[in-house]
């Protein structure tokens, strides 16, 4: 039997609410304390009274003390893990036709901790925290007993390891991954590296954005910012676009964008080149360079809250630079993937670079991430992915 946590007086009124998460201040260390515990080790939850909250896994000294895995206190192995992934799959599949999408989306799937993305017949996993690192064999046998992959690839290389105090470790389980796998997305067939990419090695959480362009793109010209592999470009030029322009500060993603543009047959109208999005914008505002449609997804540029000043500044520089280049009729397509970094704010920002250059801007349709990313309504972190086109013209 797991150790007991008590929480103190009134504080399990959030999970009650549905999160997840145990911060330290809220744990009655008198009862039961932290420091007894090791980094990962299963717990049972209780209230102040005893009454129980559930099963999860504790953490002595990390902010988030304890979270919450099963409600119900059942025990965090093999079996909860097949159903967990029986019921996240269910939800894919009714949505994609194809296996290729994020399979576990960590908390919004009831298993904090844990990301898994699904490329066909490989699985990529990461586990973020210190209870899913010390579970990866049971998830292992779980996924092998409900997918039965030809490999999974647990890529724990995530900053967020470190925070847990884990090291950083990739390797295989099953067949080898030899060089890059493919990835459907649209018409399109693509390759990500799945062993030393960014992330899980593909960013299936704006593919649904990339649908809802579409319709927007015939005989545009289009320049892709921050474009790792080309996803947004390629599908664009395959969607009706003229040509497209990517550009990314990595050399390695930019010959991934060549080489999915040749594996495509979109060779001819699609260019790569690697080079900081900053300094190209101002080279190509110096150029007089145009585009009918340029978009914006960079990198999170606010990864805690105390940055939120200095990141907004960089999100609102960005756009700015953006609408530089943009056609007297353009579209903006503005991103961010910083949980701190509301909607609300994104739309400001580009209003504010709008007014500064004398344009106006109409906001023709809201972003968000994809339905394999769900939102888990009782916890705003799973919510960090926004966005819109903007229609931007002159004043």
């Amino acid at each position: 039997m797991p150790p007991p946590l008590y929480l103190r007086r009134g504080e399990e009124r959030r999970l009650r609410a549905g999160h997840l998460w145990v911060f330290s201040n809220e744990v009655d260390v008198e009862r039961s304390p932290l420091t007894a515990l090791q980094p990962g080790q299963p717990v049972m939850l209780f209230d102040s009274t005893g009454k129980s909250l559930g099963s999860g896994y504790a953490h002595p000294n990390t902010l988030i003390a304890a979270r919450l895995v099963d409600r119900g206190g059942h025990a965090l192995d093999r079996s909860l893990f097949v159903h967990r992934f029986n019921v996240a799959l269910a939800l894919r599949e009714r949505r994609y036709a194809d296996p290729f999408y994020r399979l576990v989306f960590g908390e919004s799937d009831g298993l904090p901790g844990l990301t898994v993305d699904r490329f066909g017949e490989v699985l990529v996993a990461q586990a973020t925290t210190a209870g899913i690192d010390r579970l990866q064999d049971t998830i292992t046998e779980a996924l092998d007993k409900v997918f039965k992959p030809r490999s999974i690839v647990w890529k724990n290389d995530s900053s967020a390891r470190a925070i847990e105090g884990l090291t950083d470790d990739v390797r295989v389980v099953g067949l080898p991954v030899e060089g890059p796998v493919e990835v459907r997305e649209g018409a399109l067939r693509f390759t990500a590296d799945v062993l030393e990419g960014q992330k899980t090695g593909w960013f299936y959480d704006q593919r649904s954005n990339r649908d809802r362009l579409a319709p927007w793109l015939k005989g545009a010209a289009v320049l892709d910012l921050f474009s790792f592999a080309g996803a947004w470009g390629l599908r664009a030029v395959a969607d009706g676009a003229a040509r497209a322009d990517c550009v990314d500060v990595s050399g390695r993603a930019i010959q991934a964008v060549q080489a999915n543009a040749l594996h495509n047959g979109l060779a001819d109208r699609v260019s790569g080149q690697a080079i900081d999005a900053f300094d190209f914008l101002k080279a190509a505002r110096a150029e007089r360079r145009r585009w009918d449609v340029v978009i914006v997804d960079p990198p999170a540029f606010i990864k805690r809250k105390k940055d939120f000043k200095e990141g907004a500044l960089a999100y609102r520089r960005l756009f700015e630079a953006a609408m530089q280049v943009l056609a007297k009729d353009g579209l903006l397509v503005a991103c961010s993937c910083s949980h701190h970094y509301p909607r609300s704010a994104l739309v400001e920002a580009v209003q504010a670079a709008a007014r500064h250059l004398d344009r106006q801007v109409q906001l023709l349709e809201f972003l968000a991430q994809g339905p394999d990313h769900p939102v888990h309504p009782a916890i705003p972190e799973t919510e960090y992915l926004k966005g819109a086109i903007f229609r931007v013209l002159p004043a």
